[in-house]
């Protein structure tokens, strides 16, 4: 794991009644903030955002009870990110499913309070040896967090070297609800979709998606706001993006959340997983000094 530890990451991006960094139990760096429109928890393993609450709100961003933070270990909920490639390698089936930025450490570089009262953080992926085995690309990332009364998160891959680069790359976030049979998501009316669950049928989608069994599904030409209505909880999740023209949507159903062994009692059941990504014949081609960014800003409604 990194170097750094919580007494210093307090001295130095510490904000005093906003952010502070503490141990947990299981080993990892936890940044926790708690400002006047909302709480997060980001650990420093993989930048995974957590929590997320705006104040007076239910939790927006869905973590397991039995999420294991561990080092080295993927946590269970919250916003995984899915970097450089998404699904299996293209070649090298050892490699991690969905690249290695979830489970290596992460630099915090910057944290700052807004003129809103907002709080920004700003992470950089932490090379080695093991990740330049797997990646050999000169190349930096890092991940931006402005939590408020929205989250908005920005993964910015900037290619540093001489060659073009190519990188899949997804926030594979999972949302609370309320029961996820009785959910809808909008958004994605007439998008052609890979049905994952179907051996990778070619479908297209009629209407709001629904969940009543296992869904796993990249949505391909897929641009615009998507939004979960959640007649339960009473609320609707938007979640806006730039920078990525396909989506995934996820529910692991009962079968597969038993075998899975950290989603927790009837997990599947309060979790909806909708992805904004670059995902199968969505890549990005980054060109030399350029830069490529995935950003999202998830906001709460009233369902009216």
């Amino acid at each position: 794991m990194s170097m750094q530890n919580s007494a210093a990451l307090n001295a130095r991006y510490g904000i005093p009644e906003q952010l502070s960094f503490k141990d947990t139990a299981g080993g990892l760096i936890v940044a926790e903030v708690n400002n006047a429109h909302a709480m997060a928890s980001i650990a420093l393993q993989g930048a995974h955002l957590m929590t997320w609450a705006p104040k007076g709100e239910l939790p927006v961003i869905w973590l397991s009870e039995d999420a294991k933070l561990a080092p080295g270990k993927s946590i269970r909920g919250g916003v995984p990110i899915c970097w450089p490639w998404f699904g299996p390698h293209a070649s090298e089936p050892k490699f991690p499913g969905h690249g290695f930025a979830r489970t290596v450490p992460w630099q915090i570089i910057d944290t700052q309070k807004l003129g809103n009262g907002a709080t920004r953080l700003v992470f950089r992926i932490e090379q080695s040896d093991a990740t330049r085995a797997q990646w050999p690309h000169a190349s930096e990332l890092e991940i931006h967090f402005v939590v408020g009364p929205t989250l908005e998160i920005d993964l910015v891959t900037r290619n540093t070297g001489t060659d073009a680069i190519t990188v899949g790359d997804a926030l594979h976030t999972y949302f609370e609800v309320g029961d996820v049979s009785q959910a809808k998501i909008h958004g994605l009316d007439g998008c052609p979709y890979i049905d994952k669950v179907d051996g990778g049928a070619r479908k297209q989608q009629a209407g709001p998606v629904t969940i009543a069994s296992e869904v796993d599904r990249i949505y391909l030409d897929s641009t615009a706001d998507c939004v979960i209505d959640d007649p339960v909880l009473g609320r609707r999740i938007r979640i806006a993006k730039k920078g990525s023209g396909s989506s995934v949507v996820w529910n692991p159903w009962i079968d597969k959340a038993e075998k899975m062994g950290d989603l927790g009692e009837d997990g599947y059941l309060k979790m909806l997983c909708v992805e904004s990504t670059n995902a199968d014949a969505d890549v990005v081609n980054v060109a030399p000094g350029a830069e490529h960014h995935l950003w999202v800003r998830y906001s709460v409604e009233a369902l009216g």
